[in-house]
C-alpha cells in the first residue's frame, strides 16, 4: 500500500510491530511497505506500553508496595515490552557520539553491539531520571494519565524527529523505515496533543513543551556529530522526550 495514503488499516498494527514486542499480527509486508506512513500511529503503541506499565505500578500500589518499587515495576514493563530497544538507541548512541572522533567512527561504534562507558553511564542516568520522576508523580493524582501522555508525546516527537533530520547513513533500522511526512507527523502530534490535554489539562502542554525542546536539542547534536539520524538516535529520542515530560508533570504535580 502506498505511503500517500495518509491512514491505512494496517498502521497501528505495523506500529506496535516496530515500536513493540506485543504479541500483535502483522501482515509484514503491507507493514512494510507502509513503512514511515504509519508513523502517525507510533503515539498509539506507546499508549499500549504505558497502561501496561500503569497497570502494573497501580496492582504494585493497591497491594501496599511502596512507590519507589512500583515505579521500578513500572519501567520493567516498559522495557519489556518495547524490547528495551529505546534503551538500547540511548546507549548505543552515546557511545558513539562521545566515543568517536568523526563521524563515520561515531557511526561506526554505534553498530557495534558492545557496550561502552559512555553509554553504561547514560543508560544508568536516564533510568535513574525516569525512575525517580515516575516515583514522584505515583504520589500524586493522576500518576497513570500522565505517564499515558508522556508515552504518547514523546513517540509523536520521535516521528518528528526522524522527519526533521536526513538519515545519517544508507543502512539501518530507520532509513528501512523511511521519513515520515509532514501530514503524517502532524496526524501524530495531533493525535498526542489532545491526548496530553484530555488526560493532563494545561501540564500537558508544558510537558509537550519540555519534550520539544529535549528532542531540539538532542536533534542539534545528532546533526552536528553525525549529519542526521539513525534508528539508535531515534530510540535516543524517545527516552530525551520521556526523561523531560516525566521531569515537567512531577514538578507540576
Amino acid at each position: 500500500m502506498s505511503q500517500q495514503v495518509l491512514v491505512a488499516p494496517v498502521d497501528l498494527a505495523a506500529a506496535l510491530g516496530l515500536l513493540t514486542r506485543l504479541p500483535v499480527p502483522v501482515d509484514g509486508a503491507r507493514a512494510a511497505a507502509r513503512g514511515a506512513g504509519a508513523a502517525w500511529a507510533w503515539p498509539l503503541a506507546g499508549v499500549a506500553v504505558a497502561v501496561l506499565a500503569a497497570l502494573a505500578a497501580w496492582l504494585a500500589l493497591v497491594l501496599g508496595v511502596p512507590a519507589g518499587a512500583a515505579a521500578g515495576l513500572a519501567l520493567a514493563v516498559q522495557v519489556g515490552a518495547t524490547g528495551a530497544m529505546h534503551e538500547d538507541g540511548i546507549a548505543d548512541s552515546l557511545d558513539g557520539l562521545w566515543g568517536g572522533a568523526t563521524p563515520g567512527r561515531r557511526l561506526e561504534i554505534m553498530k557495534d553491539s558492545r557496550i561502552g562507558s559512555f553509554g553504561v553511564l547514560g543508560l544508568v542516568l536516564s533510568l535513574l531520571l525516569r525512575w525517580s520522576a515516575l516515583a514522584a508523580l505515583l504520589a500524586a493524582p493522576g500518576w497513570a494519565a500522565a505517564l499515558v501522555a508522556v508515552a504518547a508525546l514523546s513517540r509523536a516527537g520521535m516521528a518528528a524527529l526522524a522527519a526533521a533530520l536526513p538519515f545519517a547513513r544508507p543502512g539501518g533500522l530507520s532509513a528501512g523505515v523511511g521519513r515520515p511526512g509532514g501530514a503524517t507527523v502532524t496526524l501524530g502530534l495531533g493525535i498526542a496533543l489532545a491526548l496530553a490535554l484530555l488526560l493532563t489539562g494545561a501540564a500537558g502542554l508544558a510537558a509537550a513543551l519540555a519534550m520539544a525542546l529535549g528532542l531540539a536539542l538532542w536533534g542539534g547534536i545528532a546533526r552536528a556529530k553525525i549529519g542526521g539520524q539513525t534508528g539508535d538516535i531515534l530510540g535516543a529520542g524517545q527516552q530525551v522526550a520521556e526523561i523531560a515530560g516525566l521531569l515537567a508533570l512531577a514538578a507540576l504535580a
